[in-house]
């Protein structure tokens, strides 16, 4: 008996945006735009992260950020209210963003001009890291009453990411928090991945972040 043809369409659909990924990137490169992925759960401290940046970035590099969420511009005009040049993606339910769906933002977003934009990513641990966006800096959130196990419990986020920020340490008294377990498990998933320790409230540890992502910035736009 002749049995049924099977279609993977998970991993069409992946390829498909793996290729548009790679483009998208070259796209970037032309323009001399270092775009990052912030991926992260809902309530992490995306915004707020974005938003104790300011400072270090002001007259240093030109930066917006594009929003993406269900619903909703509630990020996005906290973000211009602030001084920060943003837009609202809206996702219709998705709960990821994919190449062309960055594609489609930045186009709205005068970009030719930015040094750096930052796509914040859905909340959710798991299919936002499934798909490219075309980022050439992937970066996640994990803050402190979250629990030190999401390495352990969500793989592909942090084999992912090439940034993994450690927020709200301004909470570590609270909960019980293994800083070495946490370290072991994002390590394990991906050895290469830096790590950094901030309280964006109290701005703790935002020095030593904001200036290697500065770093990251630079060296992205001016690779050859």
């Amino acid at each position: 008996m002749k049995k049924a043809q099977i279609i993977d369409l998970k991993e069409s659909i992946l390829e498909d945006n793996d290729a548009d990924a790679c483009l998208l990137r070259q796209e970037l490169k032309e323009q001399k735009t270092c775009l990052l992925n912030l991926m992260s759960s809902p309530g992490s401290g995306k915004t707020s992260t974005l938003l104790a940046l300011r400072p270090f970035f002001e007259g240093k590099i030109k930066w917006g950020v594009m929003e993406a969420d269900i619903d909703s511009d509630v990020d996005a005009n906290t973000l211009i209210a602030a001084g920060i040049p943003s837009i609202q993606l809206h996702t219709g339910g998705m709960c990821h963003l994919d190449a062309d769906m960055t594609r489609q933002g930045m186009n709205a977003f005068d970009c030719q001009d930015l040094d750096f934009i930052v796509l914040e990513n859905i909340g959710n641990l798991v299919c936002p890291a499934e798909f490219d966006t075309g980022a050439q800096i992937n970066m996640t959130i994990l803050s402190i009453p979250e629990g030190d196990d999401k390495p352990a419990k969500y793989p592909l986020m942090y084999q992912a990411a090439d940034i993994l920020v450690i927020n709200k340490i301004d909470t570590m008294p609270v909960f019980d928090f293994r800083k070495e377990f946490v370290e072991q498990c994002a390590r394990k998933q991906n050895p290469e991945i830096k790590i950094f320790y901030i309280s964006a409230k109290t701005g703790e540890g935002m020095d030593d972040f904001a200036e290697y992502l500065l770093k990251q910035i630079h060296k992205v736009n001016n690779e050859e």
